[in-house]
């Protein structure tokens, strides 16, 4: 199969960037003819008039959709498959691969195709008013983006997207990652046929099964407030005889460490064998979110390390943690919470060694290469089916 990767790369790198071509390097590995139509937002980080143009391009490119018939053309993909639109290459893409009649999946790491900034997240806080009676004005009312400018652009595009159904009407099959974030889209007029379920890649971990349950209780990611950090220092400060540890950056937060408790060890960002360390010196790792994460492959990577899991119990979270099998759920928001389940869970190594067990066989069932490379190819062939009966009705 001849596939073609479509993505508007971020100004700095991020976790679609790595998605995306995790997604494009497995496809490659099973023999796919694997190519790609890349612009990225660093082109007019440093422009004045490089944003005003992406504030129209947004809307539609014109020139975008030259390249992207070109690119089909010469290239003849079976199928394309298409990340971030925005701000550079827009819904007008999907035109010359309707016309040409190659099938298009778009997969969906966020909630970009229903809230402008794609988080469902204002000021640190779950927001859907753009769900409801104003829909994309909510982004320009409460300043989503933190300036006027950005937040209209974002609710501009989103309007014009939604009104003229460009990008509905012209992808086959939607990609997104968890039930929960299925039930958000077909909520919100995607038809349930449209959409499949394809999780995130776990990366390849060795697993050292080991008698030593670990000894911390560690938090993974990026420190800011709706990761849910000041639940995890509230723990913390609950259980001051047990030790606690952050791997991640928090120059987001830099005054934040200045008043932790000091049973916390600030580990800073670990990448790489480091970071495979710090999971297998963990005793239960917690994902304390107050947002609706996509999938976040730092709670599968602890599961396939066999570590058990306390986690939130909000969005794709709640279906990754199995409470009482795999781990345990806590409220959200909710620091007492999160150190009365972290409390529970701590001084029972065996019931540690039982959740990590099942949370690894979850993993390996779901969450791997294998797994996640069976769901692709499921979904390519509804989408190419789909294209090829919308072909034959318009004949």
């Amino acid at each position: 199969m001849r596939i073609l990767f479509v993505h508007n790369e971020y100004a700095r790198p991020s976790g679609e960037e790595h998605a995306s071509q995790a997604i494009a390097d497995l496809m490659a590995s099973h023999g796919h003819q694997v190519s790609w139509y890349r612009r990225s937002s660093a082109e007019i980080a440093d422009s004045a008039m490089g944003k005003v143009k992406a504030f129209f391009a947004g809307v539609h490119n014109p020139w975008t959709a030259e390249e992207m018939a070109r690119r089909l053309d010469e290239l003849q993909p079976d199928l394309v498959q298409v990340q971030n639109l925005y701000p550079l290459l827009s819904p007008s893409i999907f035109r010359p691969c309707r016309e040409r009649g190659v099938p298009v999946v778009m997969r969906c790491p966020n909630y970009r195709l229903f809230c402008p900034n794609g988080l469902h997240l204002c000021r640190g806080e779950v927001c859907e008013h753009c769900l409801g009676s104003g829909r994309e004005l909510w982004c320009v009312f409460r300043n989503c983006e933190g300036s006027l400018a950005k937040s209209v652009g974002y609710a501009l595009r989103n309007w014009a997207a939604r009104v003229t159904r460009r990008i509905l009407n012209g992808v086959d099959m939607f990609i997104v990652q968890s039930e929960f974030q299925k039930s958000k889209f077909a909520a919100n007029g995607i038809p349930t046929e449209k959409i499949a379920i394809v999780p995130g890649i776990t990366p390849d971990v060795e697993f050292q099964a080991n008698d030593d349950p670990g000894e911390l209780v560690s938090f993974v990611g990026r420190v800011s407030p709706e990761k849910g950090i000041e639940e995890f220092l509230q723990a913390a400060r609950a259980m001051p005889d047990t030790p606690f540890a952050l791997a991640g950056s928090y120059e987001g937060m830099p005054a934040i460490r200045d008043h932790s408790p000091e049973n916390v060890r600030w580990m800073g960002f670990l990448t790489g064998e480091d970071l495979n360390d710090f999971y297998r010196r963990s005793r239960i790792l917690v994902f304390p979110s107050r947002w609706y994460e996509g999938f976040p492959n730092v709670a599968t990577r602890a599961m396939i390390l066999g570590k058990p899991v306390v986690a939130a119990k909000i969005g794709a979270l709640a279906e990754i943690v199995d409470d009482g099998d795999t781990g345990t759920l806590f409220a959200v928001g909710d620091g007492g919470s999160l150190a009365e389940a972290v409390r529970g869970l701590y001084g029972d190594a065996a019931l540690c060694r039982r959740y990590g067990e099942a949370g690894r066989r979850k993993a390996l069932a779901n969450y791997t290469r294998d797994a996640i490379y069976e769901r692709l190819m499921a979904a390519y062939a509804v989408a190419a089916s789909a294209r090829s009966a919308a072909l034959g009705a318009r004949d």
